[in-house]
């Protein structure tokens, strides 16, 4: 049975990990076998370039650089753990995926989309999420929680303009493509928004949990 691959979105402070975590643990005790990964991240190579990429003190990096770094990371994850996690029929659920790419280094730096959707593909060698989760919040709930959870990294450290960009971008990408990526309301507490997102992985590619 081929797996599936879930991601999660939405700007920093939003609740994905949270929401990767519950969403894990609530199909681990439904039986399915699941794989959890982040990025930038996942394997060594890949946690390497994310001290990089968030690192602070890298304020000078241009945004081709911080473009080609992330996909470098997730060229590596794909290769060592979702593609063959997905061959061998688990569930795989990624804190964060390549639409954040067209979200932050898109419509956040301005970089050239078409670009960026090539480089998706190539990255990934056309391992598409069946379905995308992004978790939408106002900007001043997610800088509020920002400040809550310790010192900024460096994409954290970006001011409101380009948060709102990078909010826009996601909703950009959610119109765009309605079947594959669900809009969720990230404010309320996390087990309600962990309702909603088990019921939009359930009801669209896991008909098969109760």
């Amino acid at each position: 049975m081929r797996g599936v691959l879930v991601t999660v979105e939405g700007i920093d402070g939003c609740g994905k990990t949270t929401q990767v975590a519950l969403l894990e643990s609530w199909l681990k005790d439904k039986g399915r076998a699941v794989r959890s990964v982040r990025e930038p991240g996942g394997v060594p190579i890949s946690e390497r370039i994310r001290e990089l990429l968030l690192d602070p003190s890298g304020e000078g990096m241009s945004a081709i650089t911080e473009l080609l770094l992330y996909e470098a990371s997730r060229a590596q994850l794909v290769n060592d753990v979702i593609r063959p996690a997905l061959d061998s029929g688990q569930v795989v659920i990624c804190d964060r995926y390549t639409d954040s790419t067209m979200a932050y280094q898109g419509y956040g730096r301005g970089l050239p989309k078409e670009f960026i959707a090539e480089l998706n593909i190539r990255a990934t060698n056309g391992v598409v999420p069946a379905k995308t989760v992004v978790l939408d919040i106002a900007l001043s709930e997610a800088v509020r929680r920002r400040k809550e959870s310790g010192p900024a990294d460096r994409l954290e450290g970006e001011g409101n303009p380009f948060y709102e960009r990078v909010r826009r971008g996601f909703l950009a990408v959610a119109q765009q493509e309605p079947e594959r990526v669900v809009v969720v309301d990230g404010t309320p507490n996390a087990e309600t928004v962990a309702d909603s997102v088990r019921l939009a992985v359930v009801q669209s590619i896991l008909d098969d949990v109760d």
